[in-house]
This record gives structure tokens, C-alpha cells and sequence, in this order.
């Protein structure tokens, strides 16, 4: 039995049609109370321009509004456009969880890639054809696109972030706290590399399953890859799950994957920022990577002629006293502890005026 249910309550496929030849792409939908932004969402899939054969896999994580009617409604309609339907399901009082749902519709799919979507985003015709003939070629790594933010005022910062990164910065950004350089509601992978990363986290609301998941396939040598055309409109709305994830869970994940990637390598290294955020990391460390930070770095010439900042260890340890000095005096490798884009300029150009290469030099914590 899984461990989210109980003997009262049911959680299996609802309904599905039958696969006569292999599936290409399962498109991933979990879902629950969208009602407000189901419609929109499998209209896309239905306006799909990809060639090959394609399946949809809905799991619907316990809704209680009209999410199953507007999914039955779509059914019909998706299987007269020639996909595979398969929906699947559970009749518990409460949602068991993205992560939980996400997996279900993953378990019943049987497309050789898949294409994430969230219930409340939409796809452009062509995002399942660009995608796929990306992933075709790169089998062990995530693929996102750039996206357009819905309303467009919402978190432009973060917009401009996910669709500006290099190549070279999905891979070396990914310790900021925007999360993951591909964003969840656009990965499409293999199947099979997938279920070789493992699984999403199945804790519930509050944990950061996607994050989790891309440390995970990191980890395990993944790639990552951004098709640089807009194909998803990326919906920011007051009930979005993310929302339930807190900042601190976020930052104490990130510190750990910091601390296993990169630090474990440095011999010593120093703190980009004096002030708050540059503390709060340096406090956040193991003791072990504490006595590694040799300084602290700045341009703002109060925290400067400071000298040092003082650090109440413990009883049974001193108190270090690290120098905080100028940027120009300070030597690399740095942890810069400064919000990207925030600067006009500023930062990125002092960055480039010491001649330093990101992922050897530097890394951004922000």
C-alpha cells in the first residue's frame, strides 16, 4: 500500500487509451484545483505541432473543484487529435503532494521522453518538437527553453535570469537562490535518465522537490541545456505551489550543495560581502569551511574600516577575527554573496576589472 493512502481511499489509473506502437513523448501534468487554468493548459497540448506520437498523462492529486470535468472534457477532444490519454488519480480528502503527483503521472506514462507541464502554465505549438530534437541528441541532461512571464510584471528579475544565462552559467549559477537554472515547468528529459536520477521527493507542501531533483541528477553527472526560443508562458499567481517552500529551506539546501561541489575543493576562499548575507553564509558553514574563509570582501568603505568581523564560535573555540578588506586587495577564489542585476553594473564591472573566470574564480551565492 502506498504510504499516502489509507484502506478508505482509492488511488489508481482512471482511465487510459491503449498504446498500439512506442511512445515518443509523455507530456507530465500534475494537478489539483486548477479549474482557473486547466482549459488554457490542454489547449496547448492540443495545439502541439510535434510529428511524432505523443501521450498525455494527467495525475489528478485529489481535487475538489471542477478540475475532472474540464479533464474529461479534454479527453475526447485530445484523443480525436490522435494522442494517448492516460489519467490516473485519487479520491483523498487532502493532496498528497507535487512531488507525489508528479511521480504517479510519470509511473503511467510510457513515452521514451518526457515533457513537464504545470496545470496552470501554457506551452507554444512548437515546444514538444524543439524540445525533443534537443533531447534526442543530449539523453543524460535536463533541456528547458526561455520563457514568458504571466502577468509580464511579475518577478522580472527572475525572468530575465532564466532566459539570459550562458551555456557556461546553467551549470555554474545553480547555488542562487532562484533555484534551478532550467526551470521545473520546462524540463524535458529521457525517461530512462530520469528514472536513473531517481524520483521527486514525496514529503509534501514546504519541500523544494524540483531543487532536490536537479542537485540529484548533478550529481549523478546530468547535463543541462536551454533551447533559447520562448515556448512556455510561465503563470505567477497568489496559490502557486512555490510559495509554500520557505527561503530558509531553500538556503539550507543550497549551502549543502555548495559546501559538497564546490568548497570541498578550495582550500580556502573569500566572501564577496561584508554585510548581512556574506555573515549569514559564513555563520551557515561547517566549522570545517569556516576556517577556510580567510576574508571578507566589499566596496562599501564603512564595512571596510571595519577591520574584521568577529564570529562568537563556540566556548571551546576562539573567536576568528577575519579582515574584511577591499575587493581589489582580496584574493580569489570568491563566494559573492551579491543579488545579480541589483548593482547597475557595478558588480559585473568589478568583477571583470580583476580578469576572473566564473567556475574556477568565482561562484555566485545570492
Amino acid at each position: 500500500m502506498n504510504p499516502h493512502e489509507d484502506s478508505s481511499e482509492a488511488s489508481a489509473v482512471v482511465e487510459s487509451t491503449g498504446t498500439e506502437q512506442p511512445v515518443d513523448v509523455s507530456v507530465i501534468i500534475p494537478t489539483y484545483n486548477a479549474e482557473a487554468w486547466l482549459d488554457e493548459c490542454l489547449k496547448s497540448v492540443y495545439l502541439q505541432d510535434f510529428p511524432g506520437t505523443l501521450e498525455v498523462s494527467i495525475y489528478n492529486d485529489g481535487s475538489t473543484d471542477g478540475t475532472d470535468n474540464l479533464i474529461q472534457l479534454w479527453k475526447s477532444k485530445l484523443e480525436d487529435r490522435g494522442f494517448y490519454i492516460i489519467v490516473g488519480g485519487h479520491n483523498s480528502p487532502r493532496p498528497h503532494g507535487v512531488g507525489y503527483a508528479k511521480n504517479q503521472a510519470i509511473r503511467q506514462s510510457s513515452g521514451r521522453f518526457l515533457c513537464f507541464l504545470d496545470s496552470d502554465d501554457v506551452m507554444m505549438p512548437q515546444r514538444v518538437r524543439l524540445q525533443y530534437e534537443a533531447a534526442v541528441h543530449l539523453p543524460q541532461s535536463i533541456v528547458g527553453c526561455r520563457v514568458r512571464r504571466e502577468p509580464a510584471e511579475a518577478t522580472e528579475r527572475y525572468t530575465r535570469w532564466i532566459n539570459s544565462l550562458t551555456p557556461e552559467q546553467l551549470l555554474t549559477q545553480v547555488f542562487t537562490s532562484h533555484g534551478p537554472t532550467v526551470i521545473m515547468p520546462t524540463w524535458f528529459c529521457s525517461k530512462e535518465w530520469f528514472c536513473y536520477v531517481g524520483q521527486f521527493v514525496e514529503d509534501g507542501q514546504g519541500t523544494p522537490e524540483d531543487l532536490l531533483y536537479f542537485y540529484e541528477h548533478l550529481r549523478k553527472g546530468g547535463g543541462v541545456h536551454r533551447v533559447d526560443e520562448c515556448l512556455l508562458q510561465y503563470r505567477y499567481h497568489e496559490h502557486a505551489v512555490t510559495h509554500s517552500v520557505s527561503e530558509e529551506t531553500i538556503w539550507k539546501n543550497r549551502v549543502k550543495f555548495l559546501e559538497e561541489r564546490v568548497l570541498r575543493q578550495w582550500p580556502s576562499f573569500t566572501i564577496w560581502n561584508a554585510g548581512k548575507q556574506g555573515r549569514k553564509l559564513y555563520r551557515s558553514l561547517t566549522p570545517d569551511n569556516r576556517e577556510k574563509v580567510a576574508a571578507f570582501c566589499d566596496v562599501d568603505n564603512k564595512k571596510i574600516c571595519k577591520g574584521f568581523y568577529t564570529h562568537e564560535e563556540s566556548e571551546k573555540r576562539p573567536k576568528p577575527k577575519i579582515p574584511i578588506l577591499r575587493f581589489t586587495e582580496a584574493k580569489p577564489p570568491f563566494l559573492i554573496c551579491v543579488k545579480l542585476d541589483l548593482t547597475g553594473g557595478g558588480l559585473e564591472e568589478n568583477l571583470l576589472s580583476l580578469n576572473l573566470k566564473e567556475g574556477r574564480d568565482y561562484y555566485h551565492f545570492n
